[in-house]
């Protein structure tokens, strides 16, 4: 598949330009201990992990019936604020985010994460100059952004072959399909390669390659 004719990159937050990925692995095996339940690999996560997350928490052994995923999620929430200062974005994402800014192609952030915590993140990397709007949620509960993800299209005029919607999930592709728009996943993210390649989906292991596949329409 060729990139060679993009006016707009729109990027997904964690597991994409957000390195958070054993992080939230971390706390969510410190909830499945207090709650006595066994512990996951990085690798169980990754095969798991999906949209809406309330799914994957039943995956990973939760019984929602002794605890409300409401109550577990804001626990996790909670527990996850404490230290995402601490956390870092992925090798590459400067550079990446600034070639795009240098080649004219508008950059957008689409993320699951609550508004206000999402700005105030991006604010605290310095990169927030790089996007022309970034969306959130309004909870914290990670349900999706199909909906924010059709609320953002309407701003953006332009065709399907010119704006790439850049993931690191099988729902980051769901979403540019329902919004009419290509897709990039990264497989260094919240889930496997392998998973991620179903329904032969265009999956690539490291953010720097975009350098080379993505093109504007006019050089510059």
């Amino acid at each position: 598949m060729k990139f060679d004719n993009i006016r707009v990159v729109i990027w997904d937050w964690n597991g994409t330009l957000l390195n958070d990925v054993e992080y939230c692995l971390n706390i969510l095996n410190n909830l499945l201990i207090i709650n006595q339940l066994k512990p996951l690999t990085l690798e169980q996560y990754r095969n798991i992990f999906t949209f809406p997350v309330r799914d994957y928490y039943q995956k990973a052994g939760f019984d929602f019936s002794k605890k409300s995923f409401e109550e577990l999620g804001k626990i996790f929430m909670n527990f996850y604020e404490i230290n995402k200062y601490s956390l870092s974005l992925f090798n590459g994402v400067i550079e990446v985010l600034k070639y795009f800014e240098s080649i004219k192609i508008e950059q957008y952030l689409l993320s699951a994460y609550k508004q206000d915590k999402l700005e105030d993140f991006v604010e605290f990397f310095n990169i927030k100059k790089y996007f022309k709007k970034i969306k959130g949620h309004d909870n914290i509960y990670a349900t999706g952004k199909t909906h924010l993800g059709i609320e953002l299209r309407k701003e953006i005029n332009y065709s399907r072959e010119e704006i790439v919607l850049i993931g690191d999930s099988l729902h980051d592709y769901e979403v540019a399909e329902l919004i009419d728009a290509e897709a990039i996943l990264i497989s260094n993210g919240h889930q496997s390669a392998e998973k991620l390649r179903l329904n032969s989906n265009f999956v690539i292991d490291d953010i720097i390659k975009l350098k080379d596949l993505i093109k504007p329409i006019i050089s510059v």
